[in-house]
């Protein structure tokens, strides 16, 4: 436990050490406000459903970068090798960094809370949407780091494990426009797969124990496959 808790000290001073945490930070709220600001004053409806979408979109654009270089520039850098002269393992690599990135989305995430106090204060909103649409994004955000943990591990350029990220992003996104062109029952499984599908429920204040388990379910093989490709180093 003591190891872990110093490898986990050492991933999450590498994020918030980086000028690039603090960029993507500022770039997310600036758009948020102006997102939140925009509906309110032109909706006068107390809901978050439109600034859950946006931070939904803004969750695919940025996981990517704050990912990148998780594993990716420690190979670059050939500095895995000097990790594992340690007494420790690839999961609990695998984990520290998953942890350390996840802390970062769960950073953003809080502080877009101040737009639902801010409309607590203005209005009487419903809060069943609100916790429900934040659940549905910390779910979303543990399935996308996961997916960028494993594209950095696949490679040693953190330019190429964003791109790859973003993609496969991108793909989970629109998916199921391309599951209805299928045939049953190939229509329904690649719909399935479609994350804004299981996100759209959380975001309208429904929470099922399928979507939930569907995030769960991208997250635990993101970090399965992190963890294989980190142990053919």
């Amino acid at each position: 436990m003591r190891r872990f808790a110093a490898l986990l000290l050492r991933e999450e001073r590498a994020i918030f050490t980086s000028s690039i945490a603090y960029v993507v930070v500022a770039v997310f709220l600036v758009i948020m406000g102006y997102t939140f600001t925009l509906t309110l004053f032109l909706s006068h409806s107390p809901t978050l459903v439109h600034l859950f979408f946006q931070i939904y979109v803004l969750f695919l654009l940025t996981v990517p970068i704050i990912t990148m270089r998780l594993v990716a520039e420690e190979r670059r850098l050939r500095t895995l090798e000097l990790l594992f002269t340690a007494p420790v393992s690839e999961v609990s690599v695998i984990f520290a960094k998953y942890l350390a990135s996840l802390s970062l989305v769960l950073v953003m995430l809080a502080l877009s809370g101040a737009y639902a106090i801010t409309l607590g204060i203005l209005g009487q909103p419903d809060w069943g949407p609100i916790w429900s649409g934040y659940l549905g994004l910390f779910l979303l955000g543990a399935a996308l780091v996961a997916i960028g943990l494993m594209t950095s591990s696949l490679v040693s350029n953190q330019i190429i494990a964003a791109l790859l990220s973003l993609s496969l992003f991108l793909l989970l996104w629109i998916i199921d426009h391309f599951g209805w062109l299928l045939p049953d029952p190939f229509d329904a499984l690649v719909v399935n797969l479609s994350l804004l599908v299981h996100f759209t429920p959380f975001a309208t204040g429904s929470i099922f124990l399928s979507d939930a388990g569907f995030f769960i379910s991208v997250a635990l093989l993101g970090l399965f496959l992190s963890v294989r490709a980190l142990g053919r180093r």
